[in-house]
């Protein structure tokens, strides 16, 4: 087959290297910056990219706040309409985290951009590398073990499940904060103890570590005031994350926003799993792969 990759981060360049390993003909645009593609094509344009390409493949995310492609790993700034005016109709497009201004975009081009974020297999392995890439930082970060200390997951989704279970192995005593039932019933049987995220105050001074995964505003500035000094708070949130960091800063607080750890610390493995996703969109689209 032949596959246009086009933008994104480390994951896009290992994507094509395996692409290219497993004999598929790679063109890659807007990734210039992530070193030698070995086997993968390295084109100019965005047309000659995606010309007679069987798959073409966007990043993750599809593009950036300002409506460009997410390409970090190129100098120049590409606008997402003008690598969708370059697309045929009749390849398959394929993105990750599609927001519905993107696929308004596409379909202006009559264009439909299949999510492939959008796969369990790939959103709960991205979940697990995730959580792996925060308990790195969480050791690195904590003058103390994690074996013993006091530490709050805000947030029962993928993450913080896998994150509450993972910390839990290793000795903390993990509080998990939800808000439904059912999540509660999870949280007590897995044996962790439960609180309300809608009533963490008066409670967030007795941890070594909180963690965050809810994209939300969840630890205002009247909740930041309780942290201890000592703390260390890991957001683990997409935009606009779930902590007020002016306050914050303010209040001399340790906070690390750790945007897109799959991309940023385990490319190689992050891109395995989009391959894998690909591959099971192509499967179910034409039979085989």
């Amino acid at each position: 087959m032949i596959f246009a990759v086009l933008g994104g981060d480390g994951r896009s360049a290992h994507l094509c290297r395996r692409l290219a390993q497993e004999g598929h003909e790679v063109r890659a645009f807007a990734l210039e910056g992530a070193g030698e593609l070995a086997g993968a094509y390295a084109v100019p344009g965005a047309r000659e990219c995606v010309t007679g390409a069987d798959c073409v493949v966007l990043p993750m995310p599809v593009r950036t706040a300002q409506g460009a492609l997410f390409a970090p790993q190129s100098s120049a700034v590409h606008g997402l309409g003008e690598v969708l005016g370059a697309i045929a109709g009749e390849s398959l497009l394929l993105g990750g985290r599609v927001d519905k201004e993107a696929q308004a975009m596409a379909a202006q081009r009559g264009l439909h951009i299949h999510d492939y974020f959008a796969r369990e297999a790939l959103t709960v392995g991205n979940a697990a590398v995730t959580a792996e890439c925060a308990l790195e930082i969480l050791m690195r970060e904590t003058p103390a073990t994690l074996w013993r200390s006091k530490v709050l997951v805000i947030g029962f989704g993928r993450i913080g499940k896998l994150l509450a279970q993972r910390l839990h192995g290793l000795g903390a005593h993990v509080t998990v904060s939800a808000r439904k039932d059912e999540d509660k019933a999870w949280i007590d049987a897995l044996g962790y103890a439960y609180a309300d995220t809608r009533a963490l105050g008066g409670t967030l001074g007795g941890y070594d570590i909180i963690v965050n995964t809810v994209p939300a505003p969840v630890l205002t500035e009247t909740l930041l005031r309780e942290v201890r000094a000592d703390a260390l708070l890991l957001d683990l949130a997409s935009s606009p994350g779930g902590t007020d960091f002016a306050a914050a800063e303010k209040l001399g607080l340790r906070v690390i926003w750790a945007l897109g750890l799959p991309g940023e610390a385990a490319p190689q493995r992050a891109a395995e799993l989009i391959k894998e996703s690909i591959f099971n969109i192509l499967e179910e689209r034409y039979g085989t792969a």
